[in-house]
């Protein structure tokens, strides 16, 4: 059985009396995608740095590629690459400048760089813009270059904190098949991000982080089971409806929620089998209907089961002490 890709052992990161980073401990195994997902300031950006070098740990340690942070810290860069929250490639270069610049201080044979550079300008759809500026790319495609760049050196794990800050929803989209691409290649991502669909899109496990501790761990789908159950969804295409189709989807379901301005009932549901039957008696009773569906519960869901509020900012601890560490 081959060594895992990431290990965090007991990680702990303390400014003062702040933990920002308290007992993270987790196994991220080779070719796989984990998520650490949590609001602003819940550790997540700190688990990352330390699992990189930049940032030495108050106690604990991690490996990377088999390498520990702590004794093999060169070792650890060698092999992996990271991408921050903001692109750090040099605006005043080219996509092809900064790709040969950064393959050459991994001091990288320049045949390969060439080469490698076609490969990866190619695969984020760069190509026709390889020999401009990067100032001129627009958000997504400096997002792209920032992947590209750090894959020069093909290491096997690849940090992601934050990828998708500030990209509109399609350039998201776009930086997530990406990443897909390079799952199926074999890449090794950790993935930091407070996007819920982002964890749910691209995570083959998800780690629920706040206040510098794991609170939750598991697939998306076990994650989401921890919520309750799904619902069934019913909008009517009348309001004066609304009374009898309670009283018939209460045949079907104990908990039914009514909702008079939007003209929609919510019912608690087993699944499928349950949304078969409400769809069936609300046929024959006639009563018209303008949508009926299946509402799962969401990561949002989970966050706000798991913590007690939604995954939103919880303070700046975090980000300011980093400057300082």
């Amino acid at each position: 059985m081959s060594a895992p890709a990431v290990e965090a052992i007991d990680l702990v990161k303390r400014f003062g009396d702040n933990a920002a980073v308290d007992g993270v401990s987790f196994v991220v195994p080779e070719g796989s995608v984990l998520g650490l997902l949590g609001p602003n300031g819940a550790g997540k950006t700190t688990t990352v740095r330390m699992l990189t070098t930049l940032s030495v740990p108050t106690s604990g340690t991690g490996r990377v590629a088999g390498h520990d942070i702590r004794k093999e810290p060169d070792a650890v860069r060698r092999s992996m690459g990271l991408t921050g929250q903001a692109a750090t490639v040099d605006e005043f270069l080219t996509a092809r400048e900064n790709l040969k610049l950064i393959g050459s201080l991994y001091g990288l044979p320049k045949k390969y760089i060439a080469e490698t550079s076609d490969e990866l300008l190619e695969r984020f759809s760069l190509t026709e813009a390889a020999d401009r500026t990067a100032k001129t790319y627009s958000g997504g495609m400096r997002r792209r270059l920032d992947l590209a760049v750090s894959l020069i050196a093909a290491p096997p794990v690849l940090f992601l904190d934050e990828p998708t800050t500030g990209l509109d929803p399609r350039s998201r989209s776009e930086l997530w098949e990406v990443l897909r691409g390079l799952v199926r290649d074999g890449t090794t991502l950790l993935l930091t991000t407070q996007y819920l669909e982002e964890a749910d899109n691209l995570a083959d496990e998800i780690i629920v982080i706040d206040k510098g501790r794991i609170i939750a761990a598991g697939t998306p789908t076990q994650l989401k089971d921890q919520a309750g159950a799904a619902s069934v969804v019913v909008t009517l295409t009348n309001a004066s409806d609304l009374d009898a189709a309670e009283r018939l989807i209460r045949t079907c379901s104990d908990e039914v929620h009514v909702d008079p301005i939007a003209r929609r009932l919510t019912a608690k549901a087993a699944g499928l089998g349950d949304m078969s039957r409400i769809g069936q008696v609300f046929e024959e009773s006639g009563i018209p209907v303008d949508d009926l569906g299946l509402k799962r519960p969401s990561l949002d869901d989970v966050f706000l089961h798991l913590t007690g509020h939604k995954a939103e900012s919880t303070d700046e601890t975090e980000t300011m002490e980093e400057a300082r560490s």
